[in-house]
């Protein structure tokens, strides 16, 4: 007799690029970060407009990232990406010996 085993198919990480232009954007941010998704922000229109409310923004998705053990980090001058759990982003620091 053979058992049949059900394959568990894992639903897909998607990732999703987001330009940041105004405070009311973090929430859709929030949104993904929730749904495990791979978040590309685009901030450099926030921050030509308002650098300290680029300043305020960033620290709060930061807060939101870590309390959702996702991981975040600066990709150039005018990115940040965020990645779920699960996916760490390599970071110089890092000592991967």
């Amino acid at each position: 007799m053979h058992l049949l085993c059900m394959q568990t198919q894992k639903a897909p990480t998607y990732l999703k690029a987001i330009t940041l232009r105004d405070t009311s954007d973090v929430h859709s941010v929030k949104e993904d970060i929730k749904k495990n998704m791979i978040l590309v922000l685009r901030v450099t229109p926030l921050a030509q407009k308002n650098v300290d409310e680029l300043r305020k923004v960033v620290e709060e998705i930061y807060a939101i990232a870590k309390t959702h053990d996702a991981d975040i980090a600066r990709l150039g001058e005018e990115r940040i990406i965020i990645t779920p759990p699960g996916v760490k982003i390599w970071k110089a620091e890092y000592d991967l010996k």
